[in-house]
């Protein structure tokens, strides 16, 4: 028994020893144009990413008074109501509403060869759930959203 002591002394040791292991993040990257589309339907992480890069480039050339894009995620039960009153917010406020819950991550307005990137904490989603990523600029929900899957 005495030469086990040590032993269990160490295995107690390892087990209390905070975790060196860094926190990922996954990085994304989605462009919208002139015509009112992005490129991509569906963005995919894995479970194993605690946090999320995206970037949005808007490929076109019109200006963001004309043609802005951001790029917003929320539950896809409420991305629709969200959109609706990011209209009701305004340019002023990049059409997102401020301190709405709702509103899990959004870039920045973009016009034409503008780029916007946001990094945010996906811990808290869960692998399967069901969210949904937009554009919040007025009318542009409609056509220019997608999924966004957390694969477990």
């Amino acid at each position: 028994m005495k030469r086990l002591a040590p032993v269990l002394l160490l295995v107690a040791a390892a087990l209390a020893w905070p975790s060196t292991a860094a926190a990922k993040t996954c990085e994304l990257s989605i462009t919208g144009n002139d015509q009112m589309k992005y490129n991509k339907s569906e963005l995919v992480v894995g479970a194993d990413c605690d946090k999320v890069k995206l970037t949005l480039e808007h490929v076109g050339k019109m200006s963001v008074e004309q043609m802005g894009h951001n790029w917003v995620l929320a539950k896809s039960s409420e991305y629709k109501s969200l959109a609706q009153a990011g209209m009701k917010a305004g340019m002023k406020n990049e059409y997102i509403p401020q301190g709405d819950d709702r509103v899990i991550a959004h870039t920045g307005l973009v016009g034409g060869g503008e780029t916007s990137s946001v990094t945010f904490d996906v811990s808290g989603l869960e692998a399967g759930g069901d969210y949904t990523f937009f554009c919040s600029f007025p009318g542009h929900y409609g056509i220019m959203n997608g999924k966004f899957v957390i694969k477990g």
